[in-house]
């Protein structure tokens, strides 16, 4: 990470099933987690991320008018869970009138292993979403694949769940969903300027329009 500055961050994330919220006081290349909520439900994001925001700024002893920035994971993740993180990083963003960084969100927890490891997250339809590092850089991915389809390469150990460890017949290791530091630490250059939010889908979502609908049953 590169730029100089003390600033109090907001990061979120709402790709997996853990519903995060922390904030990161940052000051140049040192970070410092100050507090952390994470709800694990993947059935709860809207319900959750809010009350976790507002509970991490009462634990740090802070206001919403004290953040200096946003930074919020873009995915990949279920389509559903993913916008409402995003949605309301920005509308945090809009409001507050501070900068809201997006970054993946596998490089978020990928960001804060060490050797050779894969990420793995839970995709839906018998599919995972992956990536593999190597001492914290991305060396290959995101993609979203069968498990059987994922070359884990030299890697040593996986990051998720004890599930997907399984999968690949590999140890499990930390951290098993992304960390407000992780998140912050993805953003790597602030001082190039924010950029409109990105998902990273990876995959068309479930919904379709109605000429989609049309087609298919023609």
């Amino acid at each position: 990470m590169s730029g100089a500055g003390d600033e109090l961050v907001l990061a979120i994330d709402t790709a997996t099933p853990a519903v995060t919220a922390g904030l990161v006081r940052r000051d140049g290349d040192r970070l410092d987690v100050l507090a952390e909520r994470v709800s694990i439900d993947a059935r709860a994001h809207a319900e959750r991320i809010t009350p976790n925001v507002l509970a991490a700024l009462a634990d740090a002893g802070r206001r919403m008018a004290d953040l200096g920035a946003v930074v919020v994971g873009c995915g990949p993740g279920p389509f559903t869970g993913l916008r409402v993180g995003m949605a309301t990083a920005a509308a945090y963003g809009h409001a507050l009138g501070v900068s809201v960084y997006g970054v993946c969100s596998l490089d978020a927890i990928g960001g804060q292993t060490t050797g050779e490891t894969l990420v793995v997250t839970d995709a839906r339809r018998r599919e995972v979403y992956w990536a593999r590092y190597r001492d914290g850089v991305r060396i290959d991915g995101p993609a979203v694949s069968a498990p059987a389809d994922v070359d884990p390469g030299a890697a040593w150990g996986v990051a998720g769940s004890p599930e997907h460890a399984a999968l690949f017949g590999l140890p499990l290791c930390e951290p098993s969903y992304p960390t407000p530091a992780g998140l912050v630490a993805a953003v790597g250059d602030w001082s190039a300027p924010a950029v409109a939010l990105v998902p990273l889908y990876l995959r068309r979502p479930d919904a379709k329009t109605l000429a989609e609908r049309e087609a298919a049953r023609q």
